[in-house]
C-alpha cells in the first residue's frame, strides 16, 4: 500500500494556480461529500428508531451526555490526527468518516427535538448556514489574507464555551438564547480561521484533512444557528 506524505507537500499558496485550483476543488468536493453522508447518516439514525432510543437514554442521566461528549472529543482528534498526518489515504477517508458519524450522534438530540415541535426550523437554520457561510468564503478568498491569529482566540474561546455547557449540564442551568447568539458569532470566526487555513496552512495534498476541518466549523455553526431558532420558537 502506498503511502502519502501530506507534512513535506507544497503550502497551498506558495503553488502553482493549478495546483491551487485543484486542491480547492478537491477540498470543497470532499465537504460537498461528508455533508451528504453526514445527511444520510443522520437521516438512517431517524429512520432507524436509534434517535429516538438516544433521547430518552439521554434524558435519564446528565452523566450519559457527559460521557457522549467525551467520546466526541477523543474521536474527533483522533479523526482529524489520521486526516493530517503521513498515512494512507485510505486512513484519511476512515478519519473524516469517523468524524461524520460522531457528528451525526452528538446532532440527533436537537434534529429530534426541532423534528418533533418546529420541522420548518431546520430548513431555515440550513438556509441561513448557507448563506453566512458562502458571504465568509467569499470575504476569505477575496481578501486573501491570513486569518490564523483568530486560532489563539478560538482556542481560548473555545475552552471556556466548553467550561460553560459543562456546567449547564453538571448544574442544570439553561444557556439561553444570548449563549447561542455568541456561539454563532464564534463558529463564523472559525469558518473564517478554516477557509483561511486551507490556504495558508495547508499542503496540496491536504485535501482530505481540509474538508474535516471546514465541515467541523460549519457543523457548529448550524448547530448553533438551529439552537438560535428554536430558542426564538420557543419564547426563551
Amino acid at each position: 500500500m502506498s503511502q502519502l506524505d501530506i507534512n513535506t507537500g507544497t503550502i497551498v499558496a506558495n503553488a502553482s494556480e493549478d495546483d491551487r485550483s485543484l486542491f480547492i476543488k478537491r477540498s470543497y468536493l470532499h465537504l460537498a461529500g461528508a455533508i451528504a453522508a453526514f445527511a444520510f447518516v443522520e437521516t438512517l439514525l431517524f429512520r432507524s428508531g436509534v434517535s429516538a432510543s438516544f433521547v430518552e437514554i439521554l434524558s435519564g442521566s446528565k452523566w450519559i451526555w457527559l460521557v457522549v461528549m467525551a467520546l466526541f472529543i477523543g474521536v474527533s482528534y483522533l479523526a482529524d490526527s489520521w486526516a493530517r498526518s503521513a498515512i494512507s489515504p485510505e486512513k484519511q477517508y476512515l478519519g473524516l468518516g469517523l468524524f461524520i458519524v460522531a457528528e451525526a450522534i452528538v446532532f440527533m438530540p436537537i434534529i429530534y427535538m426541532a423534528q418533533r415541535y418546529a420541522p420548518d426550523i431546520l430548513i431555515y437554520a440550513a438556509l441561513l448556514t448557507a448563506m453566512l457561510v458562502g458571504g465568509i468564503t467569499f470575504t476569505a478568498f477575496t481578501t486573501k489574507k491570513n486569518f490564523s491569529f483568530l486560532g489563539k482566540y478560538l482556542a481560548i474561546g473555545g475552552i471556556i464555551a466548553m467550561g460553560i455547557i459543562l456546567g449547564g449540564i453538571l448544574f442544570g442551568f439553561s444557556l439561553g438564547l444570548w449563549f447561542s447568539a455568541i456561539m454563532i458569532v464564534f463558529a463564523a470566526a472559525s469558518v473564517l480561521y478554516s477557509t483561511s487555513n486551507i490556504m495558508h496552512e495547508y499542503h496540496t495534498e491536504q485535501h482530505v484533512s481540509a474538508a474535516l476541518a471546514l465541515f467541523s466549523s460549519i457543523a457548529l455553526m448550524f448547530f448553533y444557528i438551529l439552537q438560535f431558532l428554536m430558542a426564538l420558537a420557543s419564547g426563551d
